[in-house]
């Protein structure tokens, strides 16, 4: 092996030293100075930007109701609430909200919310003043004061993908036929979407308290997870995957599992909303409060050194969505959720320039 890398140098092919940058992500930008786009939200949970890349639609998680934000933040508009939903107490409510991608022709918006029997996919119209029309899609899944999952996004395939928690109780995550600890795969009418790997509407399974899902430009899946008491996850998430959870937290050599391509302390990270932007993985910290940047590959599994920014700056780091058109970034706080000890309209919504 030695005499061979001697000969590959002399010919000038490589060296030990491009054998090591190799290994490493290379990513063209870092996140600048945060600026304020908009002030007054009470736990914005869930960003969807409208397909023209005008305006996000947001929502506030212990209140139900759902905002139109201009891309500038000037021009903030309520358009309504969600109706049948409910607060568990600690970590339920209005999570989730993905815009259709044919907005512009069926005006649909999706959204992940707590109700009388548990968590909830719905289906509502958004005509470009109100929001209106509430139809149920995916009922059932299990609803607990924590552990409830939430997020939602399309994929390039053009199905919705959620994520669900465990809900404590540990077992379901392991329960292929149960909708909890999942990263499920939809219709955009609720059904199974074609192909996924069990017949139903699971996608992969082992996860804890998945909160975090963002789509690179190779079409791949990253999703973020909560650990118990020892290890954060970021993970890279496959059809029919299983996450390993209860029986790994974090990396384990057990025979069946998929081990995480980076993972943190509970203390440093407790990783809520990802998006991926200019090469990188980009993760919001809550208990961590802080910004986790993790470079990837376009050709290969390999993730570089995770860095973090904005240490203690801004508390409490909830949702964190690449903005259309621009590498940049909007970056929420939920310092009102009751561990963030601020009161009511103190959270806000930044944009971080990359680059």
């Amino acid at each position: 092996m030695a005499r061979t890398l001697i000969a590959l140098t002399a010919a000038g092919a490589v060296t030990a030293a491009s054998l090591t940058l190799a290994k490493e992500p290379a990513v063209l930008g870092e996140p600048g100075a945060p600026t304020t786009v908009s002030t007054g939200w009470t736990i914005p949970w869930g960003t969807s930007w409208l397909p023209d890349g005008s305006a996000a639609l947001v929502t506030e998680r212990d209140d139900f109701r759902v905002w139109r934000l201009s891309k500038d933040g000037r021009d903030k508009r309520r358009l309504g609430t969600v109706p049948e939903s409910l607060t568990t107490g600690g970590e339920g409510g209005l999570m989730g909200i993905a815009v259709d991608p044919d907005w512009a022709t069926n005006h649909h918006v999706y959204v992940m919310h707590t109700s009388t029997e548990g968590n909830r996919i719905a289906r509502m119209t958004y005509d470009g003043t109100t929001l209106s029309g509430y139809k149920p899609l995916l009922k059932g899944i299990k609803k607990n004061k924590y552990h409830n999952g939430g997020r939602l996004a399309f994929g390039p395939d053009g199905y919705l993908y959620a994520t669900t928690g465990d809900a404590q109780d540990k077992a379901l995550a392991q329960d292929r036929n149960s909708l909890n600890g999942k990263i499920l795969r939809l219709t955009k009418d609720g059904k199974p979407a074609p192909g996924n790997p069990f017949g139903n509407h699971v996608y992969s399974m082992g996860h804890r308290n998945p909160q975090g899902i963002a789509f690179d430009a190779q079409g791949r899946l990253w999703g973020a997870e909560f650990g118990d008491r020892r290890t954060d996850e970021l993970n890279l998430i496959k059809p029919g995957g299983n996450y390993g959870w209860p029986i790994c937290e974090g990396t384990c050599d057990v025979a069946g599992m998929t081990n995480p391509k980076k993972t943190w302390s509970v203390a440093e990270a407790s990783p809520s909303g990802v998006a991926v932007v200019d090469g990188a993985v980009y993760m919001a910290a809550l208990r961590g409060k802080r910004l986790w940047r993790v470079p990837i590959n376009a050709d290969n599994e390999n993730v570089g050194t995770a860095k973090a920014y904005y240490v203690g700056a801004y508390g409490r780091l909830r949702s964190v969505t690449a903005v259309p058109g621009a590498d940049a970034l909007w970056l929420s706080t939920t310092n009102a959720d009751g561990n963030g000890g601020q009161p009511d309209g103190s959270d806000k919504i930044f944009r971080v320039p990359i680059g």
